[in-house]
C-alpha cells in the first residue's frame, strides 16, 4: 500500500466518521439522538425526532460525505486511491472513533460510494431503496435490499469493485443484525404514512 493510498484511507475515514445525524439534531435543539428511538445516528432515527427535513438532510450528508472523500482522493492522489477513500468512508461511518466506534448502519454512505465509482449500480440502489420505502415502509428492509443489489450489479457489469462491495454488504447486514431479529419476530416497525415517528 502506497503513502497516497493510506492518505486516501485516512481522508475517507475522517469524512465518513462525521456524525451528521447527531450534530444536526443537537443544532436543531432535538437533544442527543442516541437517546431517541433506536439510538442510531442515521436518518431513520432522525425522522423519529419529528423533523422530516432534518432527516432528509442527514441522509443527503451521510451519502455525500463518501462521494466527497472519493472525489477529493481522486483529485489529489489519482484514480487508484478512490477505493481506499471509499473503504475509509464506510468504516468511518460504521465505526467512528469519536462515538466509541458506535456509528450508523451505512445505507446512505454506501450509496455515496456508488455514485462516483459505479453510477449504474447507484441508480439501481436508489430505485430499490425508494420503491421499497414507499411500498412496504420498513426502512431496514429497504436499506438492506438496496445494499445487496450493489455487488449483484457489479457482478453483472463485470466490475472489479465486486469484492469490495460484497464486503460492504456484509458490514451493512451485520449492523442491521438487531433489525433482522425483529423482522424474524414480526416486530420491526414501519415508517408511518402520517407520522414521522413511525
Amino acid at each position: 500500500m502506497t503513502r497516497e493510498m493510506l492518505f486516501a484511507l485516512a481522508l475517507g475515514y475522517l469524512l465518513g466518521s462525521i456524525p451528521f445525524g447527531l450534530l444536526l439534531t443537537r443544532l436543531a435543539g432535538k437533544g442527543d439522538l442516541r437517546q431517541i428511538g433506536s439510538g442510531n445516528i442515521g436518518a431513520t432515527n432522525v425522522l423519529r425526532t419529528g423533523n422530516k427535513w432534518l432527516a432528509g438532510l442527514t441522509l443527503a450528508l451521510d451519502c455525500l460525505k463518501a462521494t466527497a472523500a472519493i472525489l477529493i482522493a481522486r483529485s489529489l492522489w489519482g484514480d487508484a486511491t478512490a477505493t481506499f477513500a471509499a473503504a475509509g468512508a464506510m468504516i468511518g461511518h460504521l465505526y467512528p472513533v469519536w462515538l466509541k466506534f458506535r456509528g450508523g448502519k451505512g445505507v446512505a454512505t454506501f450509496l455515496g460510494v456508488l455514485i462516483p465509482l459505479l453510477p449504474v449500480a447507484a441508480i439501481i440502489y436508489a430505485a430499490i431503496w425508494l420503491i421499497l420505502l414507499l411500498t412496504i415502509r420498513i426502512s431496514s428492509v429497504a436499506g438492506m435490499t438496496a445494499a445487496v443489489s450493489a455487488p449483484i450489479a457489479a457482478f453483472v457489469l463485470h466490475s472489479s469493485l465486486f469484492p469490495m462491495l460484497l464486503g460492504f454488504v456484509v458490514l451493512v447486514l451485520w449492523k442491521h443484525r438487531e433489525n433482522i431479529l425483529r423482522l424474524r419476530k414480526g416486530t420491526e416497525p414501519r415508517i408511518s404514512k402520517t407520522s414521522p415517528t413511525g
